[in-house]
């Protein structure tokens, strides 16, 4: 391998053929992977037949772990950083130890592969030249006032949200960005019943 200490290596959202040759290779030749959930990686990993140990790395722990692994990746060891699915640090865990990285001055090498939102926004009809990630928006602190903010942007806005919160941030939706507001919702990318509504916000 080269001097990169630390892989972002990202993972299918659904469907495991979109596993790259690439992010085989370097999930088999580096010395730990950094799993957002081991039981859900282990999964993946075995349908590869990759036997690299495994270690967890999670919202809950991260900022605990971040300089043991900064004083790993110094003195040699090689890792990968994965989450359940996607691209990690996207939404996901990742962003605290890639800084960390970055300000250390330790190599690091992003993998180019899956993340959710891309085939959403290219699959949606809207305009993609401008937009804007949101990822999740914030609990009940602090979500009214960035959505008032929000209301105020012209160019396609990207959310994430959970299945089962989805009909009431619709509900927000429209009272901020008003009915007629033009979207676009995806749900089981890449899997079989993956399904894509299209509308103004009162019709979908």
């Amino acid at each position: 391998m080269s001097e990169t200490k630390l892989y972002i290596v990202p993972t299918p959202i659904g469907n495991l053929d979109d596993m790259t040759l690439r992010a085989v290779k370097v999930l088999n030749q580096v010395e730990v992977i950094l799993a957002e959930d081991t039981r859900t990686s282990g999964k993946l990993l075995k349908h590869f037949n990759i036997k690299t140990p495994m270690q967890s790395h999670h919202m809950h722990n991260e900022h605990k772990v971040v300089d043991s692994l900064i004083k790993r990746l110094q003195a040699g060891t090689v890792m990968a950083l994965i989450t359940d699915a996607g691209t990690p640090a996207i939404s996901d865990p990742g962003f605290l130890l890639t800084r960390a990285c970055v300000e250390n001055k330790i190599k690091i090498e992003c993998l180019p592969g899956a993340t959710a939102f891309v085939p959403a926004l290219v699959n949606s009809g809207l305009p993609n030249d401008k937009f804007v990630f949101e990822g999740f928006l914030p609990p009940k602190k602090g979500r009214q006032s960035r959505l008032i903010v929000l209301a105020q942007e012209p160019r396609t806005m990207i959310f994430y949200e959970s299945p089962h919160k989805l009909v009431k941030t619709l509900s927000q939706f429209v009272e901020y960005f008003g009915a007629e507001r033009k979207i676009s919702a995806s749900r089981e990318l890449t899997k079989l019943y993956e399904e894509t509504l299209r509308g103004t916000l009162k019709e979908v």
